[in-house]
């Protein structure tokens, strides 16, 4: 088994920013309702002419420019996403047609929030096997197209998206050291859209229910997220060989800053350790964590070297955790 690990990052958001003052002239809440709740104080919404494609496209761009790497070295693309263009096709063999990438294997992966974690773990077990080179993982979403903007509970929670890393062969020692993932079906319905799929089609009657908005189960979600959060982060050290004083950077799906504070609190991981920007993007599903891992990068604050955790939870429900040595190693890496 080869090391393997991220050899480059990028994100996009969109410029438009939808504020909490904003949302209070849409819905009955207040700046201080929203920012006690859940740390949001605004998110970033796509126009509407643009889909998903297009943010993943202008992140991996950025991915593909960081690594050195080109379309054409790419053998291996998974687009993590719960807001696809359509239903069929994916939106991955859109994502590899518009990059140039040639006949290669590409497909969408649907695990909500977690998906960019579930992803990267594919992506390292392809390369590190010697079945795949070099493989780009995406994160993107576009939440604004599946919340209902009269419903105050979820609308204020979401924004848009896209994050992306090009994984393949690293230095010994650097790369992902681990990952955990897992689900629990029996929280399907805690975080669900319940139309537009062979369950119940959409219909007139779907529509006039609003039963192709993403509904949530406050609560629960919120009682489960703090739970694995850090049963996950233990669960993923553990095989790393880790443990929480170890971690340089705490990466953390950036869904609600009470649960980040109780989860990095139960870990006992300090503020300076921990990745937050909920504040200005609100959750943005599968491009949660590279987003705030490119933040990181950016802000100097994620150095070659560093060992991080990653880890996130979503819909099915879901989780995910990756334990990181970040960077390719000396002389960077194999070619």
């Amino acid at each position: 088994m080869r090391p393997t690990g991220i050899l480059g990052i990028g994100y996009a958001v969109p410029e438009e920013k939808l504020t909490n003052f904003d949302l209070e002239k849409m819905v009955d809440t207040s700046d201080e309702w929203i920012t006690t709740r859940t740390g949001i104080k605004e998110r970033r919404i796509a126009p509407r002419h643009e889909a998903t494609s297009d943010w993943a496209v202008k992140a991996a761009e950025k991915a593909l420019a960081d690594a050195g790497v080109s379309p054409g070295e790419i053998d291996l693309l998974i687009v993590a996403t719960a807001t696809g263009d359509y239903q069929v096709p994916s939106t991955a063999s859109i994502v590899q047609h518009r990059l140039g990438i040639p006949d290669t294997a590409a497909y969408d992966l649907g695990a909500g929030c977690s998906g960019f974690v579930y992803a990267l773990d594919q992506a390292w077990h392809a390369v590190r096997s010697g079945g795949y080179n070099k493989a780009l993982v995406i994160g993107a979403d576009l939440l604004s197209r599946i919340v209902n903007w009269r419903d105050r509970s979820t609308c204020v929670l979401f924004g848009d998206g896209a994050g992306a890393v090009v994984v393949g062969e690293t230095a010994p020692d650097y790369g992902v050291l681990a990952t955990y993932l897992g689900s629990d079906g029996s929280g399907a319905e805690s975080l669900i859209i319940p139309a537009g799929g062979s369950r119940k089609p959409f219909d007139e009657e779907a529509l006039a229910a609003g039963e192709h908005y993403l509904r949530m189960t406050g609560n629960e979600v919120f009682k489960f997220a703090v739970r694995i959060m850090e049963d996950a982060t233990r669960e993923v050290l553990r095989r790393a060989g880790l443990t929480p004083d170890d971690i340089d950077l705490f990466v953390p799906h950036q869904a609600n800053i009470r649960i980040i504070e109780a989860a990095a609190k139960r870990l006992g991981v300090e503020e300076d350790r921990i990745v937050v920007n909920v504040q200005r993007y609100g959750n943005t599903s599968a491009a949660s964590i590279p987003i705030a891992l490119g933040e990181a990068v950016e802000e100097g604050r994620l150095k070659e070297g560093h060992r991080i955790v990653a880890v996130g939870f979503g819909a099915g429900l879901t989780w995910g955790a990756a334990a990181l040595r970040w960077g390719r190693g000396p002389a960077g890496g194999a070619p």
